[in-house]
């Protein structure tokens, strides 16, 4: 068969350690003999970022907002011990962070559910989408280390000169301070996605806060939400007989994890990556798990979200096999190309997304898995392959797809 052309490019952010390893090879085996691949390539693997003191990931966020839609490779968020590692410059700021910060949006994680993998939360019977706000908090901070007595204030000085200051902490000795912000305006925008999103699939919409604790933070999007909910969207929810409810983030987690599922939760940034985490483990794994960052003027960016599988990669460098779980950058890759393929009316595209989709799910149904799924798999006749062996065998099942 003749490959699948691309009109406009697709932006493409590799990244680091055993994904990146994925991404090439998920590259030659599944999608370069059926695609005409056209993308615009950005290294976002961690010595290219220090090399480029971080404006690489800054320019990759520039062309998604040019393009429509990107695909990222998981990358690494450097600690103390990742500066020794890769002799960095300094401790550059979570990509992942930078890029929600100039798109701004929301991001969508789902659980991909295969049939023969039962969720350990045994109530669970549907899927939960996890809708979490991408811009501020911690991933835009500003941080301290105290190294002795003193005081911290926080300080607002207005566009008019005035200045208000509170006494954070009268410090004795060594300590930390932190400080988080975010703006009405995409707080607005996140509860919109939101709102939409659930109408869009038809099922209740969650919202969690600690308002009780965060008497302004936390209220201000327990306000917001509220606001926009009654204003635009409350007659359209009752038309479509779903729910809007509000409660306590720790009420939240007690309600879901005796839930069936079967509803958007909408977080805050950081609760929104913990719980995701949460959700996608439970399901099974978290390379079971898709992502779609949707900014306000409907730009897309699908990502592998989970980390960089360091343990595997130091075994692939030795020359060790491997056997790591590639779904989720498979259905980061598929997310991507269905949505270039429905912007620019390339029905073929979609439907290879779509293809590939089902024989990755297909492959596990059948017994091929990766070792991580095959300790969780109900099935009894179990085939437990290889990094490379799990795509070859995906592949197989896309050839004959692709050909009925």
């Amino acid at each position: 068969m003749a490959k699948i052309k691309m009109n406009v490019p697709l932006v493409e952010m590799d990244g680091d350690e055993m994904t990146r390893i994925i991404w090439k090879m998920i590259k030659e085996i599944i999608l370069e003999p059926y695609v005409e691949l056209k993308t615009e390539y950005y290294d976002l693997g961690l010595e290219y970022r220090d090399k480029t003191d971080d404006q690489v990931t800054v320019d990759a966020a520039m062309a998604t907002k040019k393009y429509g839609v990107a695909v990222k490779c998981a990358t690494i968020t450097p600690d103390a011990e990742r500066i020794k590692e890769y002799n960095l410059k300094q401790m550059w700021k979570s990509p992942n962070g930078t890029i929600r910060s100039i798109l701004d949006g929301t991001v969508f994680r789902a659980p991909i559910v295969v049939s023969s993998i039962k969720p350990s939360v045994r109530t669970w019977k549907k899927p939960i989408t996890i809708a979490r706000h991408a811009y501020g908090d911690i991933y835009k901070d500003v941080e301290y280390r105290v190294e002795g007595p003193g005081k911290a204030e926080l300080v607002f000085t207005t566009a008019g000169g005035e200045v208000s200051r509170q006494t954070i902490h009268e410090f004795k000795g060594a300590g930390v301070i932190l400080g988080m912000h975010n703006i009405d305006d995409s707080i607005k925008s996140f509860a919109r996605a939101c709102f939409n999103y659930a109408l869009d699939q038809k099922q209740d919409l969650w919202f969690a806060t600690k308002q009780t604790i965060s008497k302004k933070y936390d209220h201000t999007f327990k306000d917001l939400f509220e606001e926009v909910f009654e204003k635009e969207y409350k007659k359209k929810f009752q038309d479509a007989n779903i729910e809007y409810f509000y409660t306590l983030i720790d009420d939240a987690v007690a309600r879901i994890i005796r839930s069936e599922g079967g509803m958007i939760w909408a977080c805050k940034n950081y609760d929104g990556d913990v719980m995701s985490d949460m959700v996608a483990t439970a399901f099974g794994s978290l390379a079971m798990m898709t992502s779609v960052l949707v900014s306000p003027d409907g730009k897309y960016e699908y990502e592998a979200a989970h980390g960089t599988v360091q343990r595997h990669y130091y075994q692939h460098l030795k020359g060790q096999e491997t056997s790591t779980n590639s779904m989720a950058t498979l259905f980061a890759w598929s997310g991507a190309l269905r949505k270039r393929g429905e912007l620019d009316g390339i029905k073929e595209l979609v439907d290879f997304a779509d293809k590939l989709e089902a024989a990755s799910i297909k492959t596990i149904e059948e017994g091929v898995m990766t070792k991580d799924l095959a300790q969780l798999s109900e099935i009894s006749d179990k085939k437990v392959v290889n990094t490379r062996e799990f795509l070859i065998e995906v592949n197989k099942r896309l050839a004959e797809m692709l050909k009925a």
